[in-house]
């Protein structure tokens, strides 16, 4: 069975393009350490087209964390900008890139849109 990481990639390397992207060019590389090992999943995308690779390439973004947390991201459990500000995720390059990536990610799968989780937590 696939973990949710490999599922999210697969899927959207499946796809090939992605219309919430169709403004969006460059490389995102997503590090993910665990201990001294390091798994690297690497996004080009030209204005939509997405290809996926397991490269260490040079990328215009680089996103660090744990396999465990971008595990709870690609399911929808966590929130991606919400790990950076917390410390448990990092960045290099260009953030905007992060920014408009996020858009494909899954959302909380209990909310009805994207500013209900936020109104749970701060309650």
């Amino acid at each position: 069975m696939l973990d949710a990481t490999t599922r999210f990639f697969e899927e959207i390397d499946r796809r090939g393009y992605e219309p919430r992207l169709a403004k969006t060019a460059g490389k995102l590389r997503l590090d993910l350490h665990e201990g001294p090992q390091t798994t690297h999943w690497l996004l080009h995308i030209d204005h939509g087209r997405i290809q996926v690779s397991q490269e260490d390439r040079e990328a215009d973004t680089v996103i660090g964390t744990s396999p465990a947390l971008f595990e709870d991201i690609a399911a929808g459990r966590e929130h991606g900008i919400a790990a950076i500000l917390r410390g448990d995720m990092t960045v290099a390059g260009d953030a905007r890139l992060l920014v408009q990536v996020e858009r494909i990610f899954p959302g909380d799968p209990e909310s009805r849109g994207p500013r209900r989780r936020f109104q749970r937590e701060v309650r």
